[in-house]
């Protein structure tokens, strides 16, 4: 599914024009984001949750070459699927 047909979907089930759907997504997406940006976690309810957690550096290796790499500490996004999702989803 693109996001062209998730704001159409989300304006036919709330009774929006695509304009107001396309917005809610959008101030949607932003919300999550700047809270994970902030370390926060987002649950939602029945559908799951957002998180950051930490990734230590490491030392892989390049699969060309045998090469030794230096991978830098990041910050990771997570997902939990919520068990409601888990159970609709394996229906």
């Amino acid at each position: 599914m693109t996001k062209q047909q998730l704001v159409e979907m989300i304006a036919e089930k709330a009774g929006l024009t695509k304009a107001d759907a396309a917005r809610a997504l959008e101030a949607t997406t932003e919300s999550i984001t700047e809270a994970l940006k902030k370390g926060e976690k987002v649950a939602l309810v029945g559908f799951g949750t957002f998180a950051t957690s930490e990734r230590k550096a490491k030392e892989g290796h390049n699969p060309r070459t045998g090469e030794k790499v230096e991978i830098p500490a990041r910050t990771a996004v997570t997902f939990k699927v919520s068990s409601k999702l888990k159970e609709v989803v394996n229906k």
